[in-house]
């Protein structure tokens, strides 16, 4: 049997409420000194940190004592209607009606209008093994599209992974672009080595260059090297100079249901014991993108970020032909299980 629990914003104070506890799980709700809402879910193994109203962000993660989110520039979330502006998280829904880095002919803000999205209903499910956070948030815009968006993350009891998923549903009576991705943001991993049931010659590098990137002449020449490599059906596959991770390196990978039903990506460190796992199925998620940022201030080295698309905006996954209609009344799942391996 499961029993659901809906929450109320009023509940929320600078002081921490328990507000579900046994042998398996613990919850506690609190609101950061920011005044953005908080909701840690620990098991026996860890614990997964979120923002139950401010697009259902997973701001932070650790299990069996290991970090899995990226280094970053925040102390606490902030306030900010786009990601960049909050930028230190584990995980975001970026999309959806676009998503990406846009170009400078789209109008759409980096990865897109949901990242921090004010949802209108939060609530827990739990039954004896398995806690689910789940959210709902009506987008409408006059003149435009309206969709209901319903994410949600799952924690099993004795788990080291979580379950991120996001149903979506067109309301409007004409078709709707969906652009989705499951952004990702695992921990640098310290000569970390990329293993995946994808062939390492599908991650290529990418050759755009956004805007908020400043590339160097080092840059420059250890990319070059990358792209000689890929000739001979080569690329990255171990993190061997953090020095030259300080523009960032971005490999994507197209069309991945042409490789497995399952992707299963990893990466692992040979010296600490441990690694990072990222599964999901290639149906749903047919493009990856590979995200490597080693600065002193942000460190990050997503072995895959699921996606619909490419992470490059809205009109180049239009002119690729990736970009995903929905029709009225239509909806999808995406489901994504990352964690420790």
């Amino acid at each position: 049997m499961k029993t659901i629990i809906f929450l109320n914003k009023e509940w929320f104070t600078s002081e921490d409420k328990v507000i579900l506890s046994n042998e398996y799980f613990n919850i506690k709700i609190f609101k950061y000194p920011s005044g953005i809402e908080g909701l840690t879910l620990e098991n026996k193994k860890g614990y997964i940190t979120l923002l139950p109203y401010m697009g259902q962000i997973i701001w932070d993660a650790k299990f069996n004592g290991i970090d899995l989110t990226m280094k970053n520039m925040f102390n606490q979330p902030k306030k900010a209607k786009c990601i960049v502006d909050t930028y230190g998280c584990f995980a975001f829904h970026s999309g959806l009606l676009a998503n990406g880095c846009p170009s400078s002919e789209d109008t759409h803000p980096m990865h897109g209008e949901f990242c921090c999205a004010d949802l209108d209903v939060t609530w827990i499910e739990f039954s004896e093994d398995e806690v689910i956070i789940g959210g709902e948030y009506e987008y409408c815009q006059g003149f435009g599209f309206k969709y209901l968006a319903r994410p949600s993350v799952s924690l099993k009891a004795n788990a080291t992974n979580i379950k991120i998923s996001m149903q979506v549903k067109n309301l409007t009576s004409v078709e709707m672009p969906l652009q989705y991705m499951c952004h990702i943001n695992h921990h640098y991993v310290d000569k970390g080595e990329f293993k995946a049931n994808i062939p390492d010659e599908a991650f290529k590098l990418r050759e755009s260059i956004p805007s908020h990137i400043k590339p160097t002449k080092e840059w420059f020449d250890y990319t070059d090297e990358i792209k000689k490599a890929q000739v001979e059906g080569k690329t990255l596959t171990k993190l061997e100079n953090p020095d030259l991770y300080n523009t960032e390196v971005v490999c994507l990978a197209d069309r991945l249901d042409k490789y497995t039903d399952e992707a299963i990506v990893e990466i692992n460190s040979p010296e600490e014991g441990y690694g990072f796992r990222t599964q999901f199925s290639t149906k749903d998620f047919k493009y990856g993108t590979r995200w490597i940022m080693y600065t002193p201030e942000q460190q990050v080295s997503s072995c895959i970020i699921p996606g619909t698309c490419r992470p490059e905006g809205f009109l180049a996954a239009k002119k690729a032909g990736s970009l995903l209609m929905l029709q009225p009344d239509e909806e999808k799942t995406f489901s994504v299980i990352t964690g420790l391996k």
